[in-house]
C-alpha cells in the first residue's frame, strides 16, 4: 500500500532511497551507469571481503562499500559494450580506491541494481566478484575512502544490525548470499553458474509503516505495495534490523 499520507515514516539509517511517490507522479531521474567489484579472499575464518569506509562529506558519506564508482567514457570499448565498459570501470576504481590491480577479464558479473525512479540521484551499478591473493596490500588515499577492512560477510551483517556498520541494501544483499557459502571457489562458481540478477527496485510499506524495497517476482511488485499477499522477493528495512524474503530460493 502506498502511504498518501503527508508524513514519511522513519527511516532505517541504512535506508537510501527517497519517498514513496510512484513515478508517474514525479519525474524520473536517469540513473547514472557505475561498477563495483566484490574482492574475495579465504581464510582460515572462511570467506571475508574487502570493505572500504566512505569519507563522511560525500555522497554515501561514512557508508561501508565494496570498491567501484561510476562508469568514465573512457571505460568503455569500441564496441560500446556497457557490461565491458563496467568490468573496466570496477578495475579501475579498485585501483583508485584500494591500490588493487585486478583483471576485469576474470571478474564474474552476478547482479546489477537499479534504485527507483524518483530518486534525486540514482545509479545502475553493475556488482561483480572477483579472488584477491592475501598478499594483497590495501592502499586508500584518506581521501574518498577513509578505511577498510577484510571482514566475514556473516560478521559484517551482525554489526549491521548492531548499528556500528553502515551500508545499503545492494550492499547487504550481496553479503547475504556471500555469507551462504564456506570458500571463494563455491561462489565464484555459484555466481558463474546463473544468469545476473537484475533488481529495478520499487518501494513499499508494510501495515506496520516499515519502508520495503520489492523486486521482480514479489507479489506487490507492480502496484507498489508491500501488503499484496503472495510470492516474495523483498527486503523489509524495519527499524530493528533488515528482513530479507525470497519466496524463489530455498
Amino acid at each position: 500500500m502506498m502511504n498518501s499520507s503527508d508524513k514519511t515514516p522513519d527511516k532505517h539509517t541504512s535506508d537510501p532511497y527517497a519517498d514513496l511517490t510512484k513515478p508517474s507522479n514525479k519525474p524520473a531521474t536517469d540513473p547514472i551507469p557505475a561498477a563495483t567489484v566484490v574482492l574475495l579472499r579465504d581464510s582460515d575464518a572462511g570467506i571475508e571481503t574487502l570493505m572500504l569506509r566512505k569519507n563522511k562529506d560525500i555522497h554515501f558519506g561514512d557508508m561501508w562499500v565494496f570498491p567501484g564508482g561510476r562508469i568514465d567514457p573512457d571505460d568503455y570499448p569500441a564496441s560500446g559494450d556497457k557490461t565491458e565498459a563496467a568490468r573496466y570501470a570496477a578495475a579501475r576504481e579498485t585501483h583508485e580506491e584500494a591500490g588493487i590491480h585486478t583483471t576485469p577479464e576474470d571478474f564474474v558479473w552476478f547482479s546489477r541494481w537499479t534504485p527507483p525512479p524518483v530518486t534525486p540521484k540514482r545509479f545502475s551499478t553493475w556488482f561483480f566478484a572477483a579472488r584477491v591473493p592475501e598478499h594483497k596490500k590495501i592502499i586508500i588515499d584518506g581521501g574518498e575512502i577513509h578505511d577498510h577492512q577484510w571482514i566475514k560477510p556473516q560478521d559484517a551483517l551482525a554489526r549491521h544490525r548492531e548499528r556500528t556498520f553502515n551500508f545499503v541494501p545492494p550492499t547487504w544483499v550481496t553479503l547475504y548470499y556471500l555469507a551462504k557459502h564456506a570458500s571463494v571457489d563455491e561462489v565464484l562458481n555459484v555466481f558463474a553458474s546463473r544468469s545476473p540478477t537484475i533488481y529495478e527496485t520499487h518501494l513499499g510499506e508494510t501495515e506496520d509503516g516499515e519502508r520495503v524495497a520489492i523486486w521482480h517476482g514479489d507479489a506487490g511488485y507492480e502496484a507498489w505495495d508491500a501488503t499484496v499477499k503472495g510470492d516474495r522477493h523483498r527486503l523489509t528495512m524495519a527499524k530493528n534490523g533488515f528482513i530479507f524474503e525470497n519466496s524463489f530460493e530455498d
